[in-house]
């Protein structure tokens, strides 16, 4: 198929490989009207310019601009599909950028207590889409047109579906091998708010009289080899108010680590502290090397606490490739459209980098403690998201934490939540 254009620019190759390419559907691109005029093969024209009998898109500017778009795109219609408008123009493909390239989060004065974009805040949250992957929604409602259109069939192929559990290590331990002066405050605490069965369950694991709560690294390692792109991420950094898990030079911890690193890759879980700063990030990637023995090259941010365009900056300087952050706190959903995998685009320099971001679609914590849902509402949102990935393709990715898996204390009823996953996936 021939793409006629009247500049040939990243953002739009971008976008194309990302609808067109990546289903299989090849396509050249063209800027020269006598060869696109002289042309047999299938064909469009995605410019302002007209040429008699060749079908016609006209494009918003946005594919062709080198500014981020500064006004809140509206609704519009592209032939019985609503999507974006720029402009006052529908555009499909701009759509498509515009949410994949994150370009609504720069500098975007929608944030929490955290400086976490929010979910509520979103375009996609309030036109409805969030909750599907409208990236691959308007990739494939584009392809039918120029099916319908052009008389042909492109013979899009969907892109593969994958099963991707992920888990979190923000504390290794709730009371193991924890110091004495943590271990005594723990027990101050305890007493004040009079946590009987927490300061007992204490006592019996300190005195090694029952395993601790959060040891859940056995159930993380089966699967890990049940279920081959699990991935792990592990808390490192210093002990501030929101990141206390044990000391890297932990040697109960390091064995943790090494017997999931014997089973599936280990990425680091960046400390809040280090979105802005680089060297804090270089410091714990540079912790998880030495104890595992292997370049860190993954990473997701602790308390899912990322700006952008700066942490992404900052990872690939880091030698990170790949960042599993994309996804919402407090929402479950598709925050970038897609359950894929795709190349995070720099909107500063328009040019596709090397970094992989991976999306995920829920976390444990979200359907608990920020939506509340009980157990059944809980496994029927999981059943819509697990459908809208495996409609579309992408990978079916979750996040839960080693302390949640085990069922302690307040996650007890919670189990079965987590292993509706499994039991999906399973059928």
């Amino acid at each position: 198929m021939l793409i006629y254009v009247e500049f040939i620019t990243e953002r739009l190759l971008y976008t194309l490989n990302f609808v067109l390419r990546d289903r299989e559907v090849q396509f050249r691109l063209t800027n020269d009207s006598t060869y696109f005029k002289n042309a047999i093969e299938p064909k469009f024209n995605y410019s302002n310019t007209e040429f008699e009998g060749a079908l016609q898109i006209r494009p918003a500017t946005l594919l062709f601009d080198d500014q981020l778009y500064r006004e809140t795109p509206q609704i519009g219609e592209f032939h019985q599909t609503d999507c974006l408008q720029f402009d006052n123009i529908a555009d499909l493909l701009a759509s498509v950028f515009y949410v994949l390239s994150r370009m609504e989060e720069y500098n975007s004065t929608q944030r929490d207590h955290l400086d976490r974009f929010m979910a509520r805040g979103s375009l996609l949250s309030k036109a409805g889409w969030l909750q599907t992957p409208i990236c691959d929604i308007w990739s494939e409602a584009f392809i039918t047109f120029l099916n319908n259109q052009l008389q042909v069939d492109l013979k899009a192929k969907k892109p593969a579906f994958h099963f991707q559990p992920t888990f979190d290590i923000d504390n290794t331990f709730a009371f193991a091998h924890k110091n004495k002066l943590r271990s005594f405050l723990a027990q101050t605490k305890d007493l004040f708010y009079q946590r009987k069965e927490r300061a007992q369950d204490r006592r019996k694991v300190r005195s090694g009289l029952a395993t601790d709560p959060y040891d859940t690294f056995d159930t993380i390692a089966n699967i890990a080899i049940q279920y081959p792109q699990t991935k792990v991420f592990w808390l490192l950094g210093n002990y501030t108010s929101k990141d206390k898990n044990l000391s890297h030079l932990n040697e109960a911890q390091q064995v943790k680590i090494k017997k999931i690193a014997a089973e599936t890759e280990i990425g680091i879980h960046l400390s809040s502290i280090t979105a802005l700063d680089f060297k804090q990030m270089q410091i714990e990637c540079e912790r998880l090397a030495q104890i595992t023995g292997q370049t860190t090259l993954s990473n997701r941010q602790h308390y899912l606490m990322h700006t952008l365009p700066q942490t992404y900056l900052l990872l690939l300087k880091a030698g990170i490739r790949h960042d599993y952050t994309m996804g919402y706190a407090e929402q479950t959903g598709f925050r970038a459209g897609t359950a894929r995998t795709f190349p995070w685009f720099n909107l500063l320099k328009n040019e596709v980098t090397e970094l992989n971001i991976h999306p995920f679609m829920y976390m444990d914590g979200t359907l608990k403690e920020y939506l509340e849902l009980t157990n059944d509402a809980a496994k029927q949102r999981i059943r819509d998201l697990y459908k809208e990935v495996k409609r579309f393709g992408g990978t079916f990715s979750f996040l839960w934490h080693n302390e949640t898996i085990g069922g302690y204390q307040q996650w007890a009823d919670y189990q079965e939540v987590f292993y509706e996953n499994f039991k999906l996936y399973e059928q």
